[in-house]
């Protein structure tokens, strides 16, 4: 995906700094080239700070969450390029995993995910769409109001 930055870029959408792990983990591990590049959950973090706290709708809206849903993809990207120092190696993304912290009986949970999903298809075409599971929790790390994980493969 040699033109990916010039995407991000002309959308006016900058790669933050690779996001620090909050806990007992990597943030990305490759196995090699031609494979899958499993990319921890992410949360919302801009310049340091989630975007938004608490449950979707209640005390996040939608419009909000799927804000935070983009910032995720950014921020899975930047700790994609710390892994692999050339986002050029991204030829496709696999799967996300979309947790949306919200009360029993909502099922917008898709909705939200569609915040991280049209943002890479946008900048990749078809090798941005991808398999992925939006599942609904009662909590998330530091009150988030979404994580994602991340499949890629990579050359």
């Amino acid at each position: 995906m040699p033109d990916l930055l010039s995407r991000l870029q002309a959308r006016g959408l900058t790669l933050p700094p690779a996001p620090k792990p909050v806990a007992s983990y990597i943030p990305a591990v490759v196995v090699a080239s031609g494979s899958p590049v499993f990319v921890s959950g992410q949360l919302p973090f801009r310049s340091g700070t989630l975007l938004a706290t608490g449950s979707i709708p209640n005390e996040v809206p939608l419009e909000l969450a799927q804000e935070c849903a983009r910032q995720c993809v950014l921020n899975a990207l930047a700790a994609l390029q710390g892994e692999i120092h050339d986002l050029g190696r991204l030829r496709r993304v696999l799967r996300l995993g979309v947790f949306v912290q919200c009360p029993p009986g909502f099922g917008d949970q898709p909705k939200v995910a569609n915040g991280a999903s049209d943002l890479l298809v946008d900048l990749m075409g078809d090798a941005g769409r991808h398999a992925r599971a939006a599942v609904g929790v009662p909590a998330l790390p530091l009150n988030a109001p979404v994580e994602i994980e991340f499949t890629f493969l990579i050359d």
